[in-house]
């Protein structure tokens, strides 16, 4: 049983995310060119392998240190908003009042809290604008749940990679409000949020990394 997460899990989960968005890139890439440069998926392969490095051997053992340099190094991808918003996500996490080396169940929901507070602070988007926040929202949410009714680490994650499933499969039927997408009304509508996608597919990835290590 896996009851905290450090950086030797970290690193399985952002390795597992990272093959979720290079198997999905050109699909990103194409939800994207729906109403935007449709280029999504090559940026979310240069976010993902910036989390890859960031959990790298040589990177620092303090969970905030590391959080926080991964955070600043996915904003410097040349992405837009997403990479930008992503960034500000994880290097959020980092201010929360965590331990130097693992995060329990509580601390994790702590951590994602702060990750998201931080976004709301960048963008006014909430759920049902489609977009990354469509996603997002009811993941954390969830793994605050989880952590609130005594669950594991790996059941956190479990019900926030469904979550942020489910919250990406409802923007197919919405209207994007936001960003360049939001000029073309309801031609928007017919096809789910590139970003959202991506979100649901990290989450997707830190299950399946913390699964698999349960099983290891």
């Amino acid at each position: 049983m896996i009851d905290a997460i450090g950086k030797h899990e970290l690193a399985k989960m952002f390795a597992r995310a990272a093959e979720e968005i290079r198997r999905e890139h050109s699909y990103l890439s194409e939800l994207d060119s729906v109403a935007g440069d449709g280029d999504h998926g090559t940026t979310m392969l240069r976010v993902a392998e910036r989390l890859e490095a960031a959990a790298g051997a040589n990177t620092p053992e303090d969970l905030s240190h590391l959080l926080r340099d991964a955070g600043w190094s996915v904003m410097g991808v040349d992405g837009g908003a997403s990479s930008a918003l992503l960034g500000t996500f994880f290097a959020g996490m980092a201010d929360a009042a965590i331990d130097e080396g693992s995060m329990d169940c509580t601390q994790v929901a702590k951590a994602f809290e702060s990750g998201l507070a931080a976004v709301a602070k960048q963008t006014k988007a909430q759920p049902g604008d489609k977009t990354m926040m469509d996603a997002l929202v009811p993941a954390v949410g969830a793994i605050s749940a989880a952590a609130a009714s005594g669950k594991t680490v790996v059941e956190a994650f479990e019900t926030a990679a469904s979550a942020a499933r489910s919250g990406a499969d409802s923007t197919k039927d919405m209207v994007a409000r936001y960003g360049r997408a939001k000029f073309l009304g309801e031609k928007t509508r017919g096809s789910p949020d590139a970003g959202a996608r991506s979100v649901a597919l990290l989450f997707k990835g830190y299950y399946a990394g913390l699964a698999h290590e349960r099983k290891g």
